[in-house]
């Protein structure tokens, strides 16, 4: 039977008046990729924030290997093996590859070790040969490889990746959904939150949905997809 790694029970978290989650509950299995959706304003932006500590939940617990990181900061999260991608990516505009990548490594390693990481992860996600490059001069298939390196250079063992693919045309989106599946086959469990549902259905073995901030179906992706009440989340009318 396949280890639970991550536990999320009961998460809710407020901003002033509006209730961003309510009582969000799920469990990530280790070598899945769990596709995370929902309408826009659904929560699934705040759920990722709050599971790497950039807010931290009203109520609820938030377990990593049986390890609770409910109340821990940003980068003891990260040391525990979770990270997350941004939807917007920050590099070091002026700063090359391979130094944007190695900052990832500064985490558990000294400058030096933490280059020769940043050369294998760039060699890991294929783009060993613009690491010389420089931020500012990437394209955006580039940056999303980038983004990707410089978490893997964290050594997660959960990576939660944020509209990594928002900016690529269907032949970039297939090839980085490549790089995707080969980073699970090497032992990388992975939560993608995405707008393409052509993505999302393809890469997936299991979706997740919020609704705001509500979980409202969780299933294999024909399920959710014939599911009322994501119909009625994302059409505004029964399914029926």
């Amino acid at each position: 039977m396949t280890e639970a790694l991550l536990q999320v029970s009961c998460i809710s978290k407020r901003f002033g008046g509006l209730k961003a989650l309510s009582d969000v509950s799920l469990t990530v299995n280790a070598g899945e990729i769990v596709g995370l959706i929902g309408p826009n304003g659904a929560g699934k932006t705040t759920l990722f924030s709050t599971l790497v500590g950039l807010h931290k939940p009203d109520s609820g617990t938030i377990t990593l290997d049986g390890r609770e990181l409910v109340g821990l900061k940003p980068h003891k999260i990260a040391a525990a093996g979770m990270i997350k991608t941004f939807q917007n990516v920050a590099l070091f505009l002026d700063s090359s590859v391979l130094d944007n990548v190695l900052t990832g490594g500064l985490l558990r390693h000294s400058v030096e070790d933490a280059r020769d990481l940043a050369r294998r992860c760039l060699e890991r996600v294929g783009i060993s040969a613009i690491s010389d490059k420089l931020a500012r001069d990437l394209s955006f298939p580039e940056r999303a490889r980038v983004e990707v390196a410089r978490a893997l250079c964290t050594q997660p063992r959960v990576l939660l990746l944020d509209e990594a693919m928002a900016a690529l045309n269907h032949v970039e989106m297939d090839e980085f959904m490549r790089l995707l599946r080969q980073l699970r086959e090497e032992g990388l469990t992975l939560i993608v939150v995405e707008h393409h549902m052509r993505a999302i259905m393809s890469l997936c073995e299991r979706l997740v949905v919020l609704n705001f901030g509500q979980l409202i179906a969780t299933g294999t992706p024909a399920q959710v997809s014939h599911d009322p009440a994501v119909v009625q989340a994302y059409l505004g009318r029964s399914a029926a």
